[in-house]
C-alpha cells in the first residue's frame, strides 16, 4: 500500500462536501509532478485530506476506489484524476505549523513543495499524521 495528502482550498471542495457526496473524481490537475502522483495511486492507497488556504489542516482520511482516467475537465494535453472515497475525518486535525515543527514530518512535500497538491508520503509519515489527530 501506498500514503498519499492531496489539498484542496474548502472554500472550493470542503471535507464535509466530500463526505455528503461520497466519492469524488480528483479533477483538474494541472502540474505534472501532481499528475504524476496521481498515476502512481493504487486502488486501496490511503490518502490524507488537506485543507489549504483556509485552515491549513489535515482534517480526513480518503481512499482511492479507482485508478487513474483521463481527467474529463481537461480540454487539452494528458491529464488525468483518481476517484477518491472517504474513510473517516481526523479526530483532531493536524494543522500545518504542527506538520513544520515534527521532526518526522517536517521534510514531507507539503511543507517543502507548498504549492504541489497531491504527493507521496511515506508509512511512517503517514502513521505519524494519524497519531498526532489522535493525540492533540
Amino acid at each position: 500500500m501506498n500514503y498519499w495528502l492531496v489539498k484542496q482550498e474548502p472554500d472550493a471542495y470542503a471535507w464535509s462536501q466530500f463526505v455528503a457526496d461520497g466519492k469524488t473524481a480528483w479533477t483538474g490537475v494541472r502540474n505534472f509532478q501532481a499528475r504524476n502522483n496521481l498515476r502512481a495511486m493504487k486502488k486501496g492507497d490511503l490518502v490524507l485530506y488537506y485543507h489549504s488556504n483556509i485552515g491549513k489542516e489535515i482534517v480526513g482520511i480518503a481512499k482511492v476506489v479507482k485508478e487513474h482516467y483521463p481527467d474529463p475537465t481537461a480540454d487539452e494535453g494528458d491529464w488525468s484524476v483518481v476517484d477518491l472515497a472517504p474513510v473517516k475525518p481526523m479526530k483532531t486535525f493536524v494543522p500545518l505549523d504542527v506538520l513544520k515543527a515534527d521532526a518526522v514530518l517536517k521534510d514531507i512535500p507539503l511543507v517543502k513543495q507548498s504549492r504541489l497538491s497531491v504527493s507521496p508520503l511515506t508509512e511512517a509519515q503517514f502513521k505519524r499524521v494519524l497519531a498526532l489527530g489522535e493525540t492533540r
